[in-house]
């Protein structure tokens, strides 16, 4: 049963990892990246619908992003998802697609983009801890009901210390790449 325990805590901490990195996907950075728009919901026919389903998201240059959608009646729709989702990035439509020019960050901008970052690590950390606090009290509600003995329960719960340790030093891995890929210029 802590065998179990242990591989969902592994499981739970990993899905946390994941996510911080797709919410770090959306952090603007100097470069194009198609993460930055794909997630953003266009009012499609009345349904919240995300952009990487109505359209191929292309990086033809650096700082460019090309959004064709596969139905150009979308176009209109796709524009104003983008102006709403406040980017800082106004949409050019050609009337073949939307074509977006991210401009230089300033490094006023850059340091805000870093405090954003450490702000979701720090949220991913408090996720982590409260999966930690959780698989705890379900080790000690297993030895105070016999199912474990005190010494298990010591060795379980060290190993999800360990696998917290090792979660966190991933996510300040994390953080120091994307801090690193927002200060270059």
């Amino acid at each position: 049963m802590p065998k179990t325990e242990i591989k969902n805590l592994r499981e739970k901490m990993d899905r946390a990892l994941e996510f911080l990195k797709g919410e770090y996907l959306a952090i603007r950075t100097g470069r194009a990246h198609p993460g930055l728009v794909s997630d953003i919901k266009v009012d499609y026919y009345g349904s919240q619908t995300p952009l990487k389903q109505l359209a191929n998201i292309t990086i033809p240059e650096g700082r460019k992003i090309l959004i064709a959608p596969f139905d150009r009646s979308s176009l209109k729709a796709i524009e104003k998802a983008i102006l709403a989702a406040n980017l800082g990035i106004t949409p050019q439509n050609d009337g073949e697609a939307v074509r977006l020019t991210l401009p230089e960050l300033t490094k006023e901008r850059r340091l805000d983009l870093v405090k954003l970052v450490n702000k979701k690590a720090e949220e991913t950390r408090v996720v982590l801890r409260n999966h930690r606090r959780d698989s705890v009290e379900l080790l000690k509600k297993m030895e105070k009901d016999s199912k474990i003995t005190e010494d298990d329960l010591k060795k379980y719960t060290k190993e999800v210390q360990d696998i917290t340790d090792d979660f966190i030093k991933k996510i300040e891995e994390a953080v120091k790449l994307k801090e690193k890929e927002v200060m270059e210029e």
